[in-house]
């Protein structure tokens, strides 16, 4: 199957038929409700960033939901898991990501849609700083789009993990905002930091190719470093 992308307007068309999928098959009328964040949140909300590859959410509703979202799934041929919670096991998890969250949309007078104030969107990545992912650029990209205080940033960290010493990076995550609030031009730096993390998605996919079993979560940032510092001697 190929790769589904998923753009504002298929969002919001797939989580309308969710909505009366969800209704017809709930016969009694409860409400149900999806905190929507990381990429799908950010392609909903933001114009800098087209699309994503799959919606990660949380989910608050009758064991329905899941018949519901199995339906639309194989009415629109999207994979199974199109709209997930995994993230629930990533180190930007936190339970209090529903609290902070916002309405955006209702859907079919049953769904509500929330999702989080961009402060907390730009926490979040800084949790993660996956060098394989798209998390720094989406960093630059919300805080250019929405000009945001580093204030504000600083105490949503706060308010999700107690501190930056929690993020699994904090020193990385302090210099991106460094270079984020000392930046001369973001749309340079957004352009470059992408950039980057699209040649550390191919350096990557290239050493799993060759070695499969090498890469893992907690070796991938020095794999990753040597890596680059390889191509930077043959190069030379």
């Amino acid at each position: 199957m190929d790769k589904v992308i998923f753009t504002k307007e298929n969002i919001d068309n797939l989580l309308f038929q969710l909505a009366k999928e969800y209704k017809k098959l709930n016969r009694k009328n409860i409400p149900a409700e999806i905190v929507i964040i990381g990429g799908a949140a950010i392609v909903s909300k933001y114009g800098f960033r087209p699309s994503t590859t799959d919606i990660d959410s949380l989910i608050f509703a009758s064991s329905s939901m899941k018949d519901a979202i199995n339906i639309v799934g194989d009415r629109n041929g999207l994979p199974t898991g199109w709209i997930n919670e995994k993230f629930r096991k990533t180190s930007s998890y936190t339970e209090k990501i529903r609290q902070y969250s916002k309405h955006y949309k209702m859907f079919a007078n049953i769904l509500e849609v929330r999702m989080l104030p961009s402060e907390y969107d730009v926490a979040m990545k800084l949790a993660s700083m996956r060098p394989y992912k798209y998390d720094m650029s989406d960093a630059v990209g919300i805080i250019k789009s929405e000009n945001i205080t580093r204030e504000l940033i600083e105490k949503a960290v706060v308010n999700f993990y107690e501190s930056f010493e929690n993020l699994s990076h904090p020193e990385e995550a302090r210099k991106l905002l460094d270079s984020i609030f000392s930046a001369d031009n973001l749309e340079e730096l957004y352009d470059s930091t992408r950039s980057s993390e699209s040649d550390n998605r191919v350096i990557l996919k290239d050493i799993d190719d060759n070695y499969p079993k090498l890469l893992n979560e907690g070796n991938l940032a020095s794999v990753l470093e040597a890596a680059k510092r390889k191509r930077v001697r043959e190069s030379k």
